[in-house]
């Protein structure tokens, strides 16, 4: 499917592809998750440098006052080559938010060096994201009470994304029967960073929080309390989408590659790709591949004109998650013996591909969510064709 994008999201497509692409190696990113952080900084200095970083920063402070279809461009070709960068927890989890929701004086301490590459951040959403897959409320893990001048949190919230290196941690927190979202200092009082590794070896530490007090300038959206559920649905559903665009990268690259490969292997003096049920394996996962892809243009589109994007994203979610593992599989495994090599590039974009619908969560409770979400709104008698 063709896709339309102006000349300035051409621009930055073709950039971050330029980029991505000519930087980042199997051999390169194998020696990167080696390394102490697993993070490529070089690449991370380079991404700044084009003004990749940033893209949803408002110009006042130094980014390109874009949105999520910019971003998601840029995470596409992230996940082709599956770059080992916080793009997703600095941009998406982190910069989008404050940028929206932040105080000024918390927009003008950490967007500037989001640009420059100096700052990165992410947020610990995977225990409120998963309970709402799952079909519960999203409730947090964390509680918060109200101290002089801001708020305490108290509690843990496991798996966040590269908070061994991030400079602020965006924390949902139960406040009074409602929810906060703060800004959290790693290196605050009280704070504690426990290491864990993912599937696709990335660092996720658990995040552990005894009377961390953060200033109300530090919480988005302090001066309206009832918006505190508002702003933890709009992160999680950018959240989402960019998980998507992700996926988009991953699997096109590992179709891509998977073609490659069957088009030169040879069995029976014949090329792989020649054989039936080699042809029809790949071609699913080619439109697997396009069905993410269209899905997640949708969530993002409408989520960039302010429109109701809860059941697209949910849609894409779905598509990503239970198409995007279908497709990374079937690409490993017409690999053959190689496809179980960890020293075959193949084996990473699988990886890559099962984290992602981890993170996402179970494809069987998103259609139990859409399910519920689509007959709530037949019986209200609205339209949910979109």
């Amino acid at each position: 499917m063709d896709f339309t994008f102006d000349e300035e999201q051409q621009a930055i497509a073709e950039t971050a592809k330029g980029i991505f692409g000519g930087l980042v190696t199997p051999e390169r990113v194998e020696n990167v998750e080696a390394g102490e952080d697993r993070i490529d900084r070089e690449l991370w200095a380079e991404l700044a440098r084009a003004d990749l970083l940033g893209l949803s920063v408002p110009e006042a402070h130094g980014g390109g006052g874009y949105g999520m279809v910019e971003v998601a461009l840029v995470l596409e070709a992230q996940g082709r080559s599956v770059a080992p960068v916080p793009l997703w927890a600095t941009e998406v989890l982190g910069a989008m938010p404050i940028a929206e929701f932040g105080s000024d004086p918390l927009q003008e301490s950490i967007l500037p060096g989001v640009v420059s590459g100096q700052t990165m951040l992410t947020a610990a959403l995977t225990d409120v994201a998963g309970d709402i897959a799952t079909g519960g409320d999203g409730r947090p893990s964390i509680v918060a009470t109200a101290v002089g001048g801001g708020v305490s949190l108290t509690g843990s919230a496991f798996a966040v994304p590269y908070a061994h290196v991030a400079d602020r941690i965006l924390v949902p927190a139960a406040l009074d029967g409602g929810v906060v979202v703060a800004t959290v200092d790693p290196s605050a009082k009280g704070v504690e960073i426990e290491r864990a590794f993912t599937t696709n070896r990335e660092i996720h530490p658990h995040l552990h929080l005894d009377e961390v007090k953060v200033p109300y300038d530090d919480v988005l959206a302090a001066g309206d309390p009832s918006r505190g559920r508002d702003v933890l649905m709009a992160v999680l559903n950018r959240a989402w989408t960019g998980l998507c665009a992700l996926q988009v990268g991953v699997t096109e690259a590992a179709v891509s590659q998977t073609a490659a490969y069957l088009n030169t292997r040879e069995q029976f003096g014949r090329p792989l790709s020649t054989f039936q049920g080699t042809m029809l394996r790949a071609a699913d996962a080619a439109i697997d591949t396009e069905s993410i892809r269209v899905t997640m243009w949708q969530a993002a589109w409408r989520l960039d004109r302010g429109l109701d994007a809860e059941l697209e994203v949910s849609v894409a979610s779905w598509f990503a998650a239970e198409a995007g593992q279908r497709a990374v599989f079937a690409t490993q495994h017409l690999h053959g013996g190689l496809g179980a090599d960890i020293s075959y590039p193949i084996h990473r974009y699988f990886l890559w591909g099962k984290q992602i619908e981890l993170l996402l969560g179970p494809p069987s409770s998103q259609l139990a969510r859409l399910g519920e979400h689509l007959t709530s709104e037949l019986l209200a008698g609205r339209e949910v064709l979109t």
